[in-house]
């Protein structure tokens, strides 16, 4: 592995050393719209290099009018292998050198378009190739380019196919980094896709032994094509008979295009590597898949997206793909979550799903939230398997605490009804990496893994010293009721002038005419100045007044005297309607998270009757989905369950620094003077 490495880092270098050549006329932010198509396209001419005279022998052999499909089918069998993708110009990388460098623009181009239909649409609309050779040609930069790639061996035999992959996820990532982009949009360290796909694949033996085993996976949000990649290797190491289709979307041109140049090259169809939004254009619509990762982008709002998003949600209920609800505008993840559920497969064989997030998913949105509403889905549906929590500092671009996601719809018996909780955030699963990658300080060495792949495939509850680091709870765990808690509204009236003044900025009072106010001004100012403590007796003096001083009091304006004249008092009388039910107190309403499993009325004796014995719940406060009383609501809150006590420090230990800071100072001080 660390031959390896080296290897892709002296690519990396190398390739990026063309940046030098770059600057000046291109921007840092757009090195990569240079340096990454170039680098797929010589290694497209490393793999069709020795295929180049049969392929022109067979194209020339085609009969007239034969149609794309054929023509297509002829010409990758005449490239053989694998590989689906061809090239009918003359050219090669080492042809083109030979020919006169001023007309090596167009040269280029001819041999670009030349490609078969599936690479020219990555280079031509996806990379917008064209365009930046334009750019090279007018600084005159151009052949130094080419001249510099052409030096770089690409060539299979000499650079695998995930070498490849290791390459372009290194410089993308060196090229996100100049850009600024934000932390949502960073990839996804190898160790923690090999993490995920090692959870996924844990207790499959059984169902992946034996010939003739074919496996979907598919990935939302696929960037280069990492996780499948790593989930086909994985696959294959387990079983090497098995074949494994690998799908994907991917919204960013680049990114796309080179997952696709690589499907197209490791002989994979690249058809099945999609363009645009998975949330609005679902582009396998049709299809289920046995396994799913994704590490989808975290904090990014889906604002331009909502319409459509909100039109399936309300228009397709369950039907669709956002049935349970919608999350808060600023954050997708959920969205995607939802997603792939929606493609678990209905057989005996199921799907597993594997996606990394960051907290929010886990508690963010109180009861009846979208959030919530989401969580309480998947839980009742007992399809959260496992959740495990990642060491912070361990991607490129955030240093945020991130946690796994693992899902099925095929749980184990022993399984069902339960999620496993694994606290990986520990040192103990983690390393510092002798230099720091961005915002990657940290590593998940390959002893970690295993170790967290055994407490999850063991379904561990503390077992063998666990404790701090492997929970197990019963779904409903997770869940609560919120119970409205009123308590009785309770005001003093007094006709005071401070009070009357208030009276002013009510609305009901303002709308009247200049005589109208001023006769009701009177009507307060004859009020006796007691304080009352009892509205009805208040409102029979105010009553009182009103047919003595020959004055009508409409409700609007019987209400605006109420509000204005009175303040709330504990030690008045209880305000009660027409019923003589006490009225609420909407400045003291509360709200109690009763656990799910527990009676909300032994609760509120217990809990909050002792304490407010004039209080009560509001039992028309129910939830949509159940009719109960109570709105209930999920979260997974992973601190309250692994929390740690640490004591402070004794009182002389910090007392004793403090006097060592003192001296310390004094003597910088004494320096300082002389």
């Amino acid at each position: 592995m660390a031959k390896q490495s080296a290897k892709v880092q002296s690519l990396s270098a190398f390739a990026w050393s063309i940046a030098d050549i770059l600057r000046g006329d291109f921007k840092q932010s757009e090195y990569g719209k240079v340096i990454l198509p170039f680098v797929v396209l010589r290694r497209l001419d490393c793999i069709l290099e020795a295929s180049k005279d049969a392929v022109l022998k067979a194209a020339e052999g085609l009969p007239d009018g034969v149609d794309d499909a054929t023509r297509d089918m002829i010409l990758f069998g005449a490239v053989g292998g694998n590989v689906k993708v061809y090239n009918l110009s003359r050219f090669t990388f080492e042809t083109l050198k030979g020919q006169d460098a001023r007309q090596l623009h167009s040269n280029l181009v001819d041999y670009i378009t030349s490609f078969s239909a599936n690479v020219r649409d990555i280079f031509l609309d996806k990379f917008l190739f064209t365009d930046q050779l334009k750019r090279l040609k007018e600084g005159e930069i151009l052949w130094p380019v080419f001249e510099r790639f052409s030096q770089i061996d690409l060539h299979p035999e000499r650079v695998s196919n995930i070498e490849m992959g290791y390459l372009f996820e290194e410089l993308i990532r060196r090229f996100s980094e100049i850009s600024n982009e934000t932390a949502g949009e960073h990839f996804t360290p190898r160790e923690v896709i090999r993490l995920i796909v090692d959870l996924l694949i844990a207790n499959d033996d059984a169902k992946l032994t034996g010939r003739g085993i074919i496996r979907q996976v598919y990935d939302p949000a696929c960037g280069t094509g990492g996780m499948l990649a790593l989930t086909e290797e994985a696959l294959k190491d387990f079983n090497s008979s098995i074949r494994v289709e690998l799908f994907g979307q991917e919204l960013n041109g680049e990114s796309f295009g080179i997952c696709k140049s690589d499907m197209l090259v490791t002989g994979h169809d690249p058809e099945q590597i999609a363009f645009g939004n998975t949330l609005t254009q679902d582009a396998h619509a049709d299809k289920k898949f046995h396994y799913m990762l994704s590490n989808p982008p975290y904090g990014v709002d889906w604002k331009k997206y909502q319409d459509a998003i909100k039109a399936e949600a309300e228009n397709l209920g369950f039907s669709g793909r956002f049935g349970a609800g919608t999350p808060r505008i600023s954050d997708g993840q959920l969205l995607f979550l939802q997603h792939m559920i929606s493609k678990m497969r209905d057989d005996e064989v199921g799907s597993r799903i594997g996606i990394v997030m960051n907290g929010s998913p886990l508690f963010t949105g109180g009861a009846a939230s979208g959030e919530s509403e989401i969580r309480r889905w998947m839980l009742e549906n007992d399809w959260v398997e496992a959740i495990v929590a990642l060491p912070t500092d361990l991607f490129y671009n955030t240093g945020i605490q991130t946690y796994a996601w693992l899902l099925t719809n095929r749980k184990p018996a022993d399984r069902q009804g339960k999620v496993q909780l694994i606290d990986a955030s520990g040192d103990r699963f983690w390393k510092s990496m002798r230099k720091s990658l961005g915002s990657k300080r940290r590593e998940i060495p390959d002893e970690a893994r295993a170790d967290i792949v055994r407490i999850y495939a063991g379904f561990l509850n503390g077992e063998s010293g666990e404790s701090d680091v492997a929970k197990i709870f019963d779904t409903a765990d997770f869940g609560y009721r919120e119970i409205r808690v009123e308590r009785p509204l309770r005001l003093n009236f007094q006709a005071s002038e401070e009070r009357i003044e208030r009276l002013s900025a009510e609305k009901a009072f303002k709308k009247l005419g200049e005589d109208e106010k001023e006769a009701i001004l009177d009507l307060l100012m004859a009020l006796p100045k007691t304080l009352f403590t009892n509205r009805a007796a208040f409102e029979k003096a105010l009553n009182k007044a009103a047919k003595a001083e020959g004055t009508k009091l409409a409700a609007p304006m019987k209400k605006a005297i109420f509000s204005a004249l009175s303040e709330r008092d504990e030690d008045a009388d209880i305000c009660t309607d027409k019923e003589g039910n006490p009225e609420p107190d909407s400045e003291l309403r509360d709200h109690e998270l009763v656990p799910l499993k527990e009676d909300w009325r032994e609760y509120f004796e217990r809990e909050v009757k002792p304490f407010v014995p004039d209080a009560w719940v509001d039992e028309s406060h129910r939830d949509a989905s159940d009719r109960q009383v109570g709105r209930v609501g999920y979260e997974i809150n992973f601190n309250r369950y692994f929390y740690k006590y640490v004591p402070p420090r004794p009182l002389e230990e910090i007392d004793g620094e403090l006097k060592a800071l003192e001296a310390e100072i004094a003597g910088l001080l004494k320096e300082v003077a002389a």
